[in-house]
């Protein structure tokens, strides 16, 4: 499946001293359209499918969000977590 966002430019970083990158999504899928403004990843594999990062939510180390999962508000998912399925993080 193609990879539906990039991130950009915009990063910031985290508490951890991770440097995280705001995504961008690059075409429509089941949450967003394109050009919408999401939340950050520290890298492209921290994320998947059709899953969204929101907000000022934030995915990093060797973390994974996939399928059709969404991860918002304040959130932090990392380590080695895996977020998938139609699970919901806030």
């Amino acid at each position: 499946m193609e990879k539906h966002f990039e991130p950009t430019q915009e990063f910031k970083i985290n508490f951890l001293g991770i440097k995280l990158f705001r995504i961008k999504a690059t075409r429509k899928s089941k949450y967003v359209n394109t050009g919408y403004l999401g939340g950050w990843v520290e890298k492209d594999a921290n994320l998947s499918g059709d899953a969204w990062v929101y907000g000022n939510a934030e995915v990093y180390g060797n973390a994974k969000v996939y399928g059709n999962a969404k991860v918002y508000g304040d959130a932090r998912v990392s380590g080695n977590a895996r977020v998938y399925g139609d699970a919901r993080v806030y």
